[in-house]
């Protein structure tokens, strides 16, 4: 999370209705149209699309980089997110309105040493041969995990030892700008 924000609130509000009315068109089989209202928009970024209903987490689904358009982007996790996440049944029609949507929107991937890593700022990215695993910055502070823990159970999810982190396997760091229908009164 950086000192600033990138995005200004009419872009974060657009984003999230986009994130809403693509689930939405989803959910009815049609297609969704929507003309980008600015090139800042149109930037490739990696972006993560996260469903809560009732305050429960139901569905996270995104892209750790910049494949697409952002906008694009978060019509493709939203979808993904209400459907395709395998921890979870695809969301109902009924679940649609009920749903609360927080999107995480990365930086470029960076190299970083464990001791720089800070916790709150940097999501991270383990990797080792064919193995990679993920988490985003505000994981180890919803759980209240120390430096440590961040890095075995961001090893954890890539299928590796704990400790791999201390033994070969490659880390780099991302911030993430993260918003969601909460602060927006909706």
């Amino acid at each position: 999370m950086s000192t600033h924000d990138e995005y200004s609130a009419e872009e974060r509000s657009l984003l999230l209705k986009l994130a809403h009315r693509s689930i939405e068109s989803a959910l009815e089989d049609r297609t969704i149209s929507w003309d980008c209202p600015t090139a800042h928009l149109a930037e490739p970024r990696g972006v993560f699309t996260t469903l809560y209903r009732q305050g429960q987490l139901r569905g996270c689904v995104g892209y750790v980089f910049p494949v697409a358009p952002l906008y694009g982007a978060v019509i493709e996790t939203a979808r993904a997110a209400a459907s395709q996440d395998t921890r979870f049944a695809p969301v109902t029609r009924e679940e649609a309105p009920e749903l609360a949507i927080s999107l995480s929107v990365l930086s470029r991937l960076q190299p970083i040493l464990p001791e720089q890593i800070e916790i709150g700022r940097h999501g991270l990215v383990v990797s080792l041969g064919s193995h990679r695993g993920l988490l985003l910055p505000q994981v180890p502070v919803e759980h209240h995990w120390d430096r440590e823990t961040f890095l075995a159970q961001t090893c954890r999810k890539a299928g590796l030892p704990a400790r791999a982190w201390e033994t070969g396997a490659t880390l780099e760091a991302f911030t993430a700008e993260v918003f969601g229908d909460d602060e927006q009164g909706g």
